[in-house]
C-alpha cells in the first residue's frame, strides 16, 4: 500500500499531480512548465513515468490528465498536505511559514498518520491552503477503528 501513501513518489512528482488535481481536467504540458519555472522538455520524462505507473493519461497535442487512480492518490497529497500545513497553523505558525514548513517534511507521513492527526484535529474542513476533503478510512480511523 506504500504507493497509496505517497512515501514511494518523489517530491517532483508529488507536486506536480497536486498541481494536475488542483488545475483540473487536462492540464498542458506548458502549463505545467510554467508554473514550476522549467523548461515543458524537462518535464517530459517525469510525466512519462507518471502514466506508466497509471497516475496519468496523456491525451497527444491536448496534455495531461489524471486517472481515476491518479486522482485518488493526488486528492490524499493534497489533504496530508492541509492538514499538517493546519497542525502546524493551530501550534502558531504563521499559514504561510506552516505551507512552506509542511512541504518540507509531508513525503514522509504516511495516510494512516494523517488520518489520526486529522481526526486528534476534529476533521476539519478548512485549511489555510483551501478545503480539506475527507475520505472513509479517515471518518472510521477517527472512531478508533485500528489498521
Amino acid at each position: 500500500m506504500e504507493p497509496e501513501c505517497g512515501l514511494a513518489l518523489s517530491a517532483r512528482k508529488v507536486e506536480y499531480l497536486k498541481f494536475i488535481f488542483e488545475t483540473g481536467g487536462t492540464v498542458r504540458t506548458s502549463e505545467i512548465a510554467s508554473a514550476f519555472n522549467v523548461d515543458p522538455s524537462t518535464i517530459t520524462k517525469t510525466l512519462a513515468e507518471l502514466a506508466a505507473a497509471e497516475y496519468i493519461r496523456h491525451v497527444p497535442y491536448h496534455g495531461v490528465c489524471l486517472t481515476k487512480t491518479g486522482e485518488q492518490h493526488a486528492e490524499f497529497l493534497v489533504k496530508r498536505h492541509r492538514i499538517l500545513s493546519l497542525m502546524l497553523v493551530r501550534n502558531g505558525l504563521l499559514p504561510r511559514d506552516a505551507c512552506n514548513e509542511a512541504s518540507r517534511f509531508e513525503s514522509q507521513v504516511t495516510k494512516k498518520a494523517v488520518d489520526r492527526i486529522c481526526h486528534f484535529m476534529g476533521h476539519p474542513r478548512q485549511s489555510a491552503c483551501g478545503e480539506i476533503t475527507h475520505d472513509e478510512d479517515c471518518l472510521e480511523r477517527g472512531r478508533g477503528t485500528q489498521s
